[in-house]
Parts: C-alpha cells; structure tokens; sequence
C-alpha cells in the first residue's frame, strides 16, 4: 500500500528505533527497515471501500489462531522461569511462607542469571533484556505475555557474598519475563536460543537444568529454614504435588516447545537425594551465597527434632529421645557452626539433616538391642513374658512384635510405590515434536495414545482411578488402640535399661562398629556397604529408614558410620592398629 498512507504513524520501531512506516493489507503498520509488525492498525474512515460491512475501524488484528501457531519469541531461561515460578507457587499451597518466592527464590534465581551471563549484565548471552516485576503485578500478569525490559531498571546483587546477610535481601517480588512476538522463528527449536544453548560449554558456568531447579527450592527453603527436608521434597515430586516431570506442560500456549528444547525440558527418570545434594552445594558455590541462617535447638532440621518426628514415623517408644539427644550431644552434631550452611567456607558442605537424624536413631537401636540377630530376640522374649504376666501396666517394648509390624507395614507401602512407579505415565500431555512441521502429525498420534488408554484401562479395570494423595510430612499413621497395627509410642524401655546410681543405662554392654577402617580422603565414597556382611537386624533397620527417605543403603550406612566415628573415637583408634578383623560381630 502507498506509505503516504501511514507518514501519520509517528511512533519508532519497538525492533530497529526507526520511523518509517507502511500498511499491510489488513491495515496494520509495519516497519519498512526491519519488516516488523505491530498490533496497531489504521482506523478506516472510508467504509464503503469494504462491502458488506457496518464496522467504523479496526482496532486489532483478527488473526489470533496463526499467532498463536507462531507463539512467541522465547528464551531457554524463560522457560526454567516458568518452572521455578510453578515450583514456588507448589510449595506455597503446602504451607511454605510467600517469602520463599516473593524474595529469596526471586534473588538467588535473579543472582543465577547475572553470574551465568544470561541478564542483569552489560553483555548478555542471549542479549536479551530482561527484568523484574514490581510487587503490585496481579497473577493474570504471569500468565500474560511476557515483555523483556531494560536489565539496568532493576539493581544488581552484590557480588561479595560476604556483604550479603539474609536481612539485605532485596524485597522483590518473583521475576517473570514477558517476550515480544517477531516473524522470526527457530527451526531447530521453538526457543531462539535452544540450539545454543544446547551446545554451550563455558568453563566455571553452572548450565540450568530441570533438576537444578529442585536445588535452587532447597536452597531456599534452608535458607528460610522451612519444615520441609530434601526427602520431602523429592517425595512430594513423586506424588505430584510439585512440577518436575513434564514441567514444561504449564508453559503458556504461546510458548512454543520442540526440536532441542526436548532435550532441555523433557525429564524421563525420577529425582535422586544423592544427585539433588550435590546440585545443591554446586549451586550455593557458584552463586557465591553468603553463611546461611543458623540452624539453633528450636529450628526444625535440628537433629533432636528430627529424631523425634522420625522415630514417630517408625513407631518406636517415646523414651527413646532422650538418648537420640545425648548421642547428638555427645558426638556434636546439633552445634550451630557443625549444622549452619556456609557456602563460601573452605571445605562447603552441608549436613544431609534427615538422613543423619535417621542415623542417630539407628545408632541407638545399636546400643540398645546390638542388631547381632541373638541379643535383640533375648530381650524380645522377656518383655513378651512381663506384657503376658502385666497387662495392666504399661508394656515393655517388645522388638520382635515391632519388627513383625512394622515388616508387614513396609511391604505393603513399597507394594503401593512400586505399583505407582509402574503405572506413571511418562508421555506428557502436551506433545513434543522435532519441529513445527511434525507438530500436527505429533498432535494426532497423542490422541491415539489417550484413546487406547481410555479404551485399554475400561477392558482391565472397571474400578475408579484412585485421585492424588493429600501431601503430608508423615508416610506413616499409628494411632492408640488399633489391633492390627500396634503403636508402641507408649511403651517403655524398662526391661532394656538399668539403674545406675541416679542414672539409667542399658543392659547391653557391647557394640559394633558398622566400619572398621574408613577409605581415604581421595575416595569418592567414606566406606562400603555389603548386606552380607552385616546383621538380618541391622539390614532390616537400614532398609527400613533408607525407603523412608528414598535413599540408598549405602549413602545411609555411611552416615551411620560417620556418627560413630564421632561417637567412639577412642574405639576407632584401637581399630587402626587391629584392622585384620572382620566386620561383622565386632563387640567392645
């Protein structure tokens, strides 16, 4: 059309600055120096140019289905913010405070993007400008399009992690970005920077994947020292409760995802402690975190806590805190300085909070009942004989009954796990394809799957689908009174213990180490694990604790290992010089 037509248009160009303006056929404007075409239009005033219409303007274009086929100009890390942003808002519906997302997660995520080179920077990767959203943006403004701005609007953290103290956070709100839509399209990806990013290997950057973004949630859960351990939040993912496997099915409809991006966001195994751990401390370094928040007595992941709610959770006696206390005094594990975060420390790493307060527990059990398949059936006996000759009062705490309960407990919950394993479905409901043009022929094919599924599960099953568990920091419920599953809270160790003066201690004199000689320094693990070595008892009790938290036996083990070690100090000098003898049975 003749450009005399839009010399009125006086705006510059959103892509290249410029003023110069045509009109296309259906009336918008675009720039004649880089082709771009905006959302206004010409209002008509000469309607019999049109026929058969009563219409005075035209205010918006009128073809949202092929913009919406288009989608937007993205970036990959755009797309990690809208994972982490449905993260947050998870852990928020379980009772996470709004501080979690509305500043710490915003500031370690907004710190990631300044120290990886992505924004907040005078050169960015993508060179992209991205900022951050003031705290009066309504919900309906996430899920709208998304708009970059000027990465210099908003101020940078500070770079010395010593000068950040959790009280200097800057009180910001989450950030989501906003992208510009553009003619301009990724054949390789529905990103324009997942080719790129795919390929990029900058030596000391830490690459954002989805499981980084379990790290970055626990980081800033410990940093707001939230009731919820690394377990609970890997298992919480497992039920479902927070997006991680096909995540990207909340990207908006816009965001349009295949090619390498498939490679980026599609997950197709389940989060590891082990792995998110080291993810974790991997994370803290590279973003130069400060000295976390000090973990004191009245903080949840202390181990005297801990060991109390874990050992509700098995059903063991009440009693039995007070010497998971003393063992946690005596080997110093619930000191501030041993259990508080410092990432910038020389040797950083942090305390795996529930697996050692499980191996507390386990420690106990040792000194209690030896764990050597003969002294843990003598003691089960005589408490069987005091509960038959004493109903009336309060029973002793027999281990044999609490092992054939808490055995038939165990099966039936790794029963139901390993069947919910069996049946996920891992295909997303929103298809993944190689490019824009497979994507109708991928659209097709998942329409199949869900008919056959639906047709599949109605010949098989006729029962109703069994909805979404209630998320809950407990695996386990063990209530008063309930004949087939007996709760020993309220039993007493009284056959197990004896009087010593105005103190009590136990019967058991003798102890094990479960590691006589430790590997050294340049090993990548601190001791081995090989069930035959060890106690039916003791594997039970590992096992046990180690499905609790979705662990390995070995990573408990060694933490069990590591307690003692602090606990018998004297013991594993002796140990250095006679370390011909065998593992297992070893008795001082």
């Amino acid at each position: 059309m003749d450009l005399e037509e839009a010399k009125e248009f006086k705006e510059r160009c959103t892509q290249c600055a410029a003023v110069s303006w045509g009109l296309t056929d259906e009336g918008k404007y675009y720039c004649t120096s880089c082709h771009n075409v905006t959302e206004r239009s010409k209002e008509v005033i000469n309607t019999g140019a049109i026929p058969n219409t009563k219409i005075q303007a035209i205010n918006r274009g009128l073809k949202r289905k092929r913009k919406l086929e288009r989608g937007w100009d993205w970036y990959v890390c755009e797309g990690f913010q809208h994972i982490l942003y449905q993260q947050a808002e998870a852990l928020k519906t379980l009772g996470v405070g709004p501080e979690l997302k509305n500043e710490v997660l915003h500031n370690f995520w907004k710190r990631y993007l300044q120290k990886s080179k992505q924004a907040y920077c005078k050169n960015p990767v993508c060179r992209r400008k991205v900022t951050v959203l003031e705290d009066n943006q309504s919900h309906s403004d996430w899920e709208s399009e998304p708009e970059l701005l000027s990465d210099f609007s908003c101020p940078s953290f500070v770079e010395s992690g010593t000068e950040s103290q959790p009280d200097g956070l800057a009180q910001k709100p989450f950030p989501i970005s906003k992208a510009s839509q553009s003619e301009t399209a990724s054949i390789c990806s529905g990103s324009l920077d997942g080719v790129e990013y795919s390929l990029r290997k900058e030596k000391g950057i830490v690459k954002m994947t989805v499981p980084r973004t379990l790290a970055f949630c626990y980081l800033s859960l410990l940093w707001q020292r939230e009731t919820v351990t690394l377990s609970d939040l890997l298992r919480f993912v497992e039920e479902g409760h927070i997006p991680y496997i096909n995540a990207f099915q909340h990207f908006p409809e816009e965001m349009k995802l295949y090619g390498r991006d498939k490679g980026i966001f599609a997950i197709e195994s389940w989060p590891t402690y082990e792995d998110i751990y080291k993810k974790m401390i991997e994370m803290a370094k590279f973003l130069d975190l400060p000295r976390f928040p000090e973990i004191t007595e009245d903080c949840y992941l202390h181990p005297n806590i801990l060991c109390m709610k874990y050992l509700m959770e098995v059903n063991l006696p009440d009693e039995m805190n007070d010497l998971t206390c003393q063992v946690v005094k005596m080997t110093g594990v619930g000191e501030v300085d041993f259990l508080t975060f410092d990432p910038i420390a020389k040797m950083a790493k942090t305390v795996k909070y529930d697996v050692q307060a499980v191996a507390v527990i386990v420690v106990v059990l040792k000194l209690l009942f030896l764990l050597d398949d003969n002294l843990e059936w003598s003691l089960s006996n005589t408490a069987e004989k005091y509960n038959e000759n004493n109903k009336e009062d309060k029973p002793w705490f027999d281990f044999r009954k609490w092992y054939q309960v808490m055995k038939k407990s165990i099966d039936e919950k790794k029963q139901e796990w390993e069947e919910a394993r069996a049946k996920y479905l891992w295909k997303s409901e929103k298809p993944l394809y190689h490019s824009s043009i497979d994507r109708a022929v991928a659209f097709k094919r998942r329409e199949m799957v869900v008919d056959l599924q639906k047709q599949f599960s109605t010949l098989v099953d006729s029962t109703p689908t069994v909805g979404r568990k209630k998320p809950s920091s407990f695996q386990f419920n063990w209530a008063e009174g309930d004949v087939a599953r007996t709760c020993f809270h309220g039993h007493s160790l009284q056959g197990i213990l004896k009087n010593k003066g105005q103190s009590l201690t136990t019967k058991n004199s003798l102890y094990w180490l479960s590691t006589q000689k430790f590997c050294r320094s340049y090993c990548k693990h601190v001791t081995t694990y090989e069930e035959s070595n060890f106690s039916l008892s003791y594997q039970f009790i590992i096992n046990l604790f180690a499905f609790l938290l979705r662990i390995k036996t070995s990573f408990l083990h060694e933490e069990v290992s590591l307690i003692e070690k602090r606990l018998f100090k004297t013991k594993y000098g002796k140990t250095k010089k006679k370390s011909s003898r065998s593992r297992k049975g070893r008795k001082y």
